[in-house]
């Protein structure tokens, strides 16, 4: 496969991961917003903005890093800057980041925020499950006050 190529489908994947991930933190937002008639965005829903404001420039400040090290290196070497090459070289370095850490974490903020995994302490069952319990003890409360 020839570089350009690489860098093509590699640079696809980063941008529709990360888009996928910010559109359904946004469509979770304003669903919530509706649902709950809630009128603050930044104090319902500021861990998620905040992570992906974090995420967005960290990322960015990588790249900017990144590319200095780059062009100082091709320069020592008496190598062409070429803008494909680091494209290829900033993939790789971003996916091994995304890996284990910043897609890791933005992934489990918003798909926990939207998705269910039943017992999970971070799903919407549990406030359910929980409510539920509640329920059912102050019902036996009830019972037994009547009993007395």
């Amino acid at each position: 496969m020839s570089e350009t190529l690489i860098a093509v489908i590699v640079v696809s994947v980063m941008l529709v991961t990360t888009g996928y991930l910010i559109v359904t933190m946004v469509s979770s937002i304003r669903k919530e917003k509706r649902s709950q008639n809630l009128k603050k965005t930044w104090a319902n829903f500021g861990l998620s903005i905040a992570f992906c404001v974090l995420f967005l420039t960290s990322w960015g400040a990588q790249g900017l890093a990144q590319w200095d090290e780059f062009r100082q290196d091709q320069k020592e070497h008496g190598q062409p800057v070429e803008v494909m090459e680091f494209v290829n070289v900033f993939s790789k370095s971003t996916l091994e980041n995304w890996q284990s850490e910043f897609l890791q974490l933005f992934s489990f903020v918003v798909l926990s925020a939207v998705l269910i995994h039943h017992g999970s302490a971070e799903s919407k069952d549990s406030d359910d499950r929980m409510e539920a319990k509640l329920d059912k003890i102050q019902q036996e409360l009830a019972q037994m006050r009547k009993g007395k």
